[in-house]
């Protein structure tokens, strides 16, 4: 197809951003992270050539969380497997799709991971999970720029017009079935926005005091309902401390409650995510009967659990089903490849988590195949600032979430999105009555509007 494009050059950049205040999810605190940019030129079959843009947090805390290993360690061997992956795309021989290149690479990008690893002689070397982050900005970048040259909107070119069709990753019952089919044609004008509860964020205002910033924005999930009116709330649990864990959630759900009732705001979804810290099961089940038991309001405005146990579905495979029965459990860290994704229904977790971190490409076979199948997703967040929450918040607008998309940047890095990124993308990086507004989300590619940024515009 002559929409096809070839990678003529990738250009990368690294900016260290440090926190708010400290973010805490599962056994992981995040003060300072590196945010990676990059850029791609490719030209079509017409000899057209554009560039598209890509980001994302090189968050080692999430994606290689060994702690044997330092935050500066893991980040520099991060860096440098985003560097070696430019490599690899740059050398990529043929005029492809996104999507196709993505997964002609995929194994290579595993060798690459392993191979810098070993190098730098970490070991055990960081996991595939962490890979996918490293190569996700220029996987977006590629998307991007493939609206662009083309003149589209790049999720306009995931039919047949620009594609072939998804049997070539999801078998011969695909044959004639495109990307296209299972996502949405236009972005949804609004869209909920999920607020992140940390594992050290003050719940009430009588908690604030002199060590938390004075600079405007709120420092309690009070204030930042009363200002934003989030009535979806994520809630980041230990996972080996039921008493707390309970208490966290109802505490943040009477909260949320009380302070959206004064906005006249009556809808109020909680999700819970320990970050694999739970040793099975079990943990959650007994969690669940004790919020239903002291709480039925809170139980009942539980959307679903997320990645209550350790990333590995081979490790214990443990069967998720008797959490599946109490409320939707969904899996997030152990979801890299369509392998896992076929372990993950396996072993009975109800439905995945999606996120522009696991690459654009990967995300939308997946949403194919979750959509087609019945099985619900979300879109997750890696707390992406700048042009990762823009591309993020698009996904979500895009796709058939279970609700919303969470978008986090805003409490704990809300200095790492550029001015002109707020002014031209003001309704995205703003929530108001709890949603974003896309409708700066516009012209080809991923909706960026970079040179409307760059004007000044």
């Amino acid at each position: 197809m002559d929409s096809d494009i070839r990678v003529r050059n990738i250009e990368t950049s690294f900016r260290s951003e440090r926190a708010r205040t400290p973010l805490k999810f599962g056994a992981s605190v995040v003060e300072e992270v590196e945010y990676c940019t990059v850029k791609a030129t490719v030209e079509n079959g017409r000899g057209e050539v554009a560039d598209g843009y890509g980001g994302i947090f090189l968050m080692d805390f999430w994606g290689w969380p060994d702690f044997n290993l330092s935050h500066e360690v893991k980040s520099a061997a991060m860096a440098h497997i985003t560097e070696e992956y430019c490599d690899l795309v740059r050398s990529y021989p043929d005029a492809a799709h996104p999507i196709e290149i993505f997964h002609d690479l995929e194994t290579d990008l595993r060798e690459v991971n392993d191979a810098v690893c070993a190098q730098r002689e970490l070991s055990p070397p960081q996991t595939f999970l962490g890979a996918l982050v490293c190569a996700s900005p220029v996987d977006a970048a590629l998307h991007d720029a493939f609206g662009i040259v083309n003149g589209i909107d790049t999720y306009r070119g995931y039919g047949p017009d620009f594609m072939c069709d998804l049997s070539r990753w999801l078998g011969p019952d695909f044959t004639g079935r495109h990307v296209q089919e299972f996502i949405r044609e236009q972005y949804l004008p609004e869209i909920p926005i999920f607020h992140l509860v940390g594992g050290l964020d003050k719940l009430t205002e009588a908690e604030v005091d002199s060590s938390d910033p004075d600079d405007g924005l709120p420092n309690s999930l009070e204030a930042w309902v009363r200002r934003d009116g989030v009535y979806c709330l994520k809630v980041k649990l230990r996972g080996n401390d039921l008493e707390w864990d309970v208490q966290r959630t109802i505490d943040v759900h009477d909260i949320g409650e009380r302070e959206l009732a004064a906005l006249g705001i009556d809808e109020l979804h909680v999700t819970a995510d320990t970050n694999e810290q739970c040793e099975n099961p079990d943990y959650i089940v007994e969690f669940l009967h004790r919020i239903k038991e002291q709480s039925p309001a809170c139980y009942e405005r539980i959307l679903y659990i997320e990645q209550p146990t350790e990333r590995d579905l081979t490790l214990n495979r443990h069967d998720m089903r008797a959490i599946a029965e109490l409320k939707p459990v969904i899996v997030d860290e152990s979801l890299t490849d369509l392998q896992s994704f076929d372990l993950a229904m396996e072993l009975g977790w109800s439905g995945i988590a999606l996120k522009s971190c696991k690459c654009q490409s990967s995300d939308m076979i997946m949403a194919a195949k979750a959509k087609s199948m019945g099985i619900a997703y979300s879109v997750q967040d890696l707390t992406n600032p700048s042009l990762a929450l823009i591309h993020s918040v698009g996904l979500g607008a895009r796709t058939y979430t279970i609700m919303g998309v969470e978008a986090n940047s805003r409490q704990f890095f809300p200095a790492s999105t550029l001015p002109e990124e707020q002014r031209v993308h003001e309704g995205v990086f703003t929530v108001r009555r709890g949603r974003a507004s896309t409708a700066s989300l516009q012209g080809p590619g991923l909706g960026y509007q970079m040179g409307k940024m760059t004007a000044g515009g």
